[in-house]
């Protein structure tokens, strides 16, 4: 399970979760701070990762587009990084199933 972490998720969190999802990454680590919300998209889908975002483009993305890529969409207000951090392990059986499950796409977690 790979987790590629939108750019309004802080870079900490590819440290602080890497033993549950090894090789995760950053968009900002890979230079796709920048661009456009369905370039992030094509290269997840290319590199098999699942997206982690608080963004609702990406929702709207899967809509028009299916998946893969799957998504991870963080639902929670205004929170830290260390509740992201939480909210992530907390659900990791449920990350799993949705790594899992041809059939599901996207996991809302508030």
């Amino acid at each position: 399970m790979k987790l590629l972490f939108d750019h309004n998720l802080s870079p900490r969190l590819v440290v602080s979760l890497a033993e549950l999802f090894p090789d995760s990454n950053h968009v900002f680590q890979l230079e796709l701070d920048r661009v456009e919300d369905r370039q992030i998209w094509e290269y997840a889908k290319a590199n098999d990762f699942i997206i982690v975002t608080r963004d609702s483009d990406y929702n709207e993305l899967q809509i028009l587009l299916g998946f893969p890529p799957k998504l991870v969409w963080i639902r929670r207000g205004n929170c830290s990084t260390n509740e992201i951090e939480n909210i992530l392990k907390t659900h990791y059986p449920d990350i799993q199933e949705l790594t899992n499950i041809e059939s599901l796409g996207l996991l809302a977690l508030y």
